[in-house]
């Protein structure tokens, strides 16, 4: 990863009753005193609750003004469905508990998190023919930090959501 990589830190609400789905992401700005910028908010208002719907917002940086980014419908803990705008993508938790990997296309392109050799973070890397093994994140647990290069900011939602999914399958052993 670079020194323009885009470094985003997942803060979770101090109220031990708030559900895991519910989480604001702040970008901070390596080699910089300023304050991090509040970028993304996931909302989930049914703590306990497998179904559900989670609302993610994007603040848009030029006007200021929080936006709809998408939304997460449960139909358990484990599937569901995410909606980019129209854009229907169906999730589920693999059923193969041998899975090294889970994948997700942008487009034509397709990408795939596995988790790290330390075992508890995660790497993002593009499974195209042309691109095939180059790093495009990497979440760290031990900082709740995802770093996403560059490249890859033209789909940030994307990487943002599926590794929301991926600690969210973690979470329950489901990985």
């Amino acid at each position: 990863m670079s020194a323009t990589d885009l470094v985003l830190r997942f803060v979770y609400p101090n109220n031990p009753n708030a559900d895991f789905r519910t989480v604001n992401i702040h970008q901070i700005v390596e080699g910089s005193d300023a304050a991090p910028i509040e970028m993304y908010k996931f909302h989930h208002p049914n703590t306990g609750f497998m179904t559900g719907v989670t609302s993610i917002q994007r603040k848009n940086m030029d006007t200021q003004i929080w936006e709809n980014a998408g939304q997460i419908e449960w139909s358990s803990n484990t599937s569901g469905a995410v909606y980019f705008g129209v854009e229907r993508v169906i999730f589920r938790a693999s059923s193969h508990p041998a899975a090294t990997s889970r994948r997700f296309k942008v487009n034509n392109s397709e990408y795939k998190w596995k988790v790290a050799e330390n075992g508890t973070d995660l790497i993002c890397v593009s499974d195209s023919l042309t691109n095939r093994g180059k790093t495009i994140a990497l979440w760290t647990q031990e900082t709740l930090i995802l770093r996403v290069a560059e490249r890859a900011e033209g789909f940030l939602d994307r990487v943002v959501v599926t590794c929301f999914l991926n600690l969210w399958f973690k979470r329950l052993n489901l990985w």
